[in-house]
């Protein structure tokens, strides 16, 4: 399994964990430090890691929701997924919003999303006049159907 480098910005940062053995996305913890936070509904806070971490190049660090916080009370990264570059050395933060219609609050050191690392591909855009054909071709949102 290769080894990611993580840095303690604050000595209580909890250093990201796997929930089960076959898990893809790692916890990742709101800093104990901040205390319980209080998000109003439709709210959006930055939730503090404490971790600052050096991604290897040719990967990203991909920034989920955690499924029953974001399913149960709401809870969810602002941005949908938080993207890590490899060349970022700051802290990771969570733009946590609360979706619900009632006030959610995340205590000190509880989990607020999953860390997913995982290779991509850097490609050069090329201008072209046309492009190849395709059965879907222009086919947007909706067009191969529901079932």
């Amino acid at each position: 399994m290769p080894t990611i480098s993580v840095k303690k910005l604050n000595e209580n940062a909890i250093l990201p964990t796997y929930g089960s053995e076959f898990a893809a996305g790692a916890d990742l913890y709101a800093l104990p430090d901040q205390g319980e936070l209080v998000f109003a509904p439709n709210e959006t806070k930055f939730v503090h890691t404490g971790l600052a971490m050096e991604i290897p190049e040719g990967y990203a660090g991909l920034v989920y929701a955690r499924s029953g916080l974001a399913s149960k009370r709401g809870l969810a990264p602002a941005n949908k997924v938080g993207v890590i570059d490899s060349d970022y050395r700051g802290e990771i933060m969570v733009a946590l919003h609360n979706h619900s219609g009632v006030e959610q609050k995340i205590a000190a050191g509880e989990r607020v999303a999953q860390l997913v690392v995982t290779p991509f591909l850097k490609v050069d855009f090329a201008l072209a006049d046309e492009l190849s054909d395709t059965v879907r071709g222009v086919g947007g949102f909706g067009s191969t159907g529901t079932k």
